[in-house]
């Protein structure tokens, strides 16, 4: 599995909590970053703010909500695949949003995936791990060891 950290922009504290535990509950070892609305994440990918200095690396994955407080999970995904160095970093939009023209959209701006968010507990175990074993194991990435 890649060891990169996994970005997840998650800003319900009970749903980070569900995903965290999902992650711990499947033993996917990467490092997990948490920015809790759209700036955080962009200043993490991007290297700003309290991320400044650290120079920027690219995560392994991103699970991205849409409806965030200060920058939308849109206009993240947007300000990525915009971005020549982390265009290939894969984005599954994990949302509760089931309104089409969010899937349309998440789509046309470069998301690999577009999952919504399970109410039980353990189908978003399941999901987790489907997710961890594809996107971690599985899936061979554009960015070997963190090189783009």
């Amino acid at each position: 599995m890649d060891a990169r950290a996994i970005l997840i922009v998650e800003d319900d504290p009970a749903d980070l909590d569900l995903a965290l535990l999902a992650f711990k509950k499947n033993n996917i070892p990467n490092p997990v970053v948490v920015a809790e609305d759209g700036a955080e994440a962009l200043d993490f990918l991007f290297g700003r703010g309290k991320y400044a200095g650290r120079g920027r690396q690219i995560p392994a994955l991103v699970l991205l909500d849409l409806r965030l407080p200060v920058v939308g999970g849109l206009d993240v995904l947007r300000e990525m695949k915009s971005d020549s160095l982390i265009e290939l970093v894969p984005v599954v939009v994990l949302t509760s949003s089931k309104e089409r023209q969010d899937i349309v959209t998440s789509y046309r701006l470069g998301a690999n995936s577009y999952v919504q968010k399970p109410v039980k507990f353990e189908e978003f175990v399941a999901a987790v791990k489907e997710l961890g074993k594809y996107w971690l194991g599985l899936n061979e990435p554009a960015y070997a060891n963190g090189a783009g």
